[in-house]
């Protein structure tokens, strides 16, 4: 479908490439707080789907994209080794599982360091350098639904990381850095002048910054004006969506903010600037808008949020409270949709990408910041599975169809179907059965026996897709081996509430 020329209001557009921006080597410079700079911007590449795109594959699809600079949610050696001799600038993650090891053990930091960093910048990985830029010691450690069970580690572990960094020559080209979750820092009257982080995190926090003020490490944080919109009935979508001609601005001390990013932005400065640290680089880990699975959760918005997100950065006008200084870097969130994110706070978690998970552009884009009309290139020579679809069988007796698709969504994602918003929303009984079927059907690499459901099932050539609701193929697996759903009581009540009101 043609999609209308997207300009965003009162923001200045401009020609500059940011995502392919030119570093004059692997490691660029790193100075405080620099002056009317232009934010580099990259994407995260996640690895929680199911069935991944090969790595070589995404690899290629960065490049076709002119994206230079990635950030992993782990330091998966197949990953690492497409990546090598790509030129593509990296942040490798620690999981939040080793953090405790790496706090307890300076060895198995060391170890960590040389198996994950040492042998891939290096070359000894296989297929060339593999340009790693930082460390990035656990996976948002401080979000709060974790219940503070990582935090007593983080800050050992970063230590012994940089210990180990020294010991192997590479502090000067690596750097440490902790991903601070969205909620990690808030304001109690929704304005920035009162921001301040949890009170069970100050202490961690100051520590944390001390030892990246000591390193001239930025400090990392995820962003997240959807997340903002759905929790603060005062935040309309037009102030979220940088419509500042529709927007209402919101006064602070005298200062306007016309919407959700410098609004965000400026509440982590000042909160920064309370424990005494109001220099210090910040750089975005995670920022996106998702495109299915909740209101106002729609490729559409999605592809104003972004597109007029790289407008702002390109403009370096900065915040209210850092103009002309925009964040160090940028990365958006995500590449790829990722079908086993966890979906405690929505459903939504798993479709932040701007390619669907088989690397299909969702909407038009010009990451380099050329022109508006410039289209996102797809995944090339991705194997599919063969063209079918498993659908209830409506010549059977449908009496536990019900069931069968609830049994079908544990253990599959439904998570378009589930959700009010979401792009299957609205399939009427037994189409959101059949969707469910196929979920399952597809997981399963369209096996023999997965599309039997007591007998209800029936295997078609025939795409049910209806718009915009669209029943998938999966894509061959790549050979990494699958993780199993678990099955969610919650979602299991909300299907069963879905059914029964169609």
């Amino acid at each position: 479908m043609a999609q209308t020329p997207l300009r965003c209001p009162l923001l200045l557009l401009t020609t500059l490439s940011i995502l392919s921006f030119p570093f004059p080597s692997p490691y660029p410079s790193r100075v405080s707080v620099s002056s009317a700079s232009t934010a580099a911007v990259g994407v995260n590449w996640g690895s929680n789907a199911s069935h991944p795109i090969p790595a070589h594959t995404v690899v290629q699809l960065l490049k076709s994209n002119a994206i230079t600079k990635v950030k992993l949610s782990d330091s998966n050696p197949t990953v690492l080794r497409a990546l090598a001799g790509s030129n593509i600038n990296v942040v490798v993650g620690v999981p939040n599982s080793m953090l405790e090891t790496l706090n307890s053990s300076l060895k198995a930091a060391e170890s960590w360091v040389h198996d994950n960093v040492t042998r891939y910048v290096s070359g000894g990985g296989g297929g060339g350098v593999v340009r790693i830029e930082y460390i990035a010691v656990g996976d948002a450690p401080f979000l709060h639904g974790y219940g503070g069970r990582y935090v007593p580690f983080v800050i050992g572990a970063v230590i012994n990381i940089q210990k180990a960094l020294i010991k192997a020559n590479l502090a000067d080209e690596v750097r440490v850095i902790v991903p601070c979750s969205y909620d990690a820092f808030l304001s109690d009257s929704g304005l920035p002048s009162k921001g301040h982080f949890r009170p069970d995190l100050n202490r961690t926090m100051i520590e944390l910054l001390t030892f990246l003020t000591k390193h001239d490490s930025p400090f990392l944080v995820s962003i997240s004006p959807f997340n903002l919109l759905q929790q603060d009935k005062n935040i309309t979508l037009s102030f979220s969506l940088f419509r500042e001609t529709t927007a209402k601005p919101i006064n602070d001390t005298h200062r306007l903010y016309t919407n959700s990013f410098d609004l965000i932005y400026d509440t982590l400065v000042i909160a920064l600037t309370s424990i005494g640290f109001p220099k210090i680089d910040i750089m975005i880990g995670e920022i996106g808008w998702p495109t299915d699975g909740a209101v106002y959760a729609t490729p559409s918005n999605s592809r104003t949020f972004v597109r007029c997100l790289l407008d702002h950065l390109l403009s370096k006008t900065g915040t209210p409270l850092r103009p002309h200084q925009p964040p160090k870097e940028v990365y958006i969130h995500s590449l790829l949709d990722e079908d086993q994110r966890g979906i405690a706070y929505g459903s939504f978690e798993r479709h932040w990408g701007i390619f669907t998970f088989d690397g299909q552009a969702k909407y038009q884009l010009d990451l380099a910041g050329l022109s508006s009309q410039k289209t996102l290139v797809n995944a090339e020579n991705v194997e599919y599975l063969s063209a079918r679809w498993c659908v209830v069988d409506n010549s059977k007796d449908l009496t536990n169809a019900t069931p069968s698709a609830l049994d079908a969504c544990s253990l599959a994602d439904c998570s378009t179907l589930l959700s009010p918003g979401g792009s299957c929303s609205n399939l009427t009984w037994p189409a959101n059965v059949s969707y469910a079927f196929n979920c399952y059907y597809q997981q399963h690499d369209q096996s023999g026996d997965s599309c039997n459901f007591g007998g209800l099932g029936l295997i078609t050539t025939v795409d049910p897709s209806v718009n915009p609701c669209r029943f998938f193929v999966q894509i061959r697996n790549s050979g990494i081996v699958l993780q199993g759903y678990s099955i969610v009581l919650f979602s299991a009540l909300v299907f069963v509430s879905f059914l029964n009101s169609v």
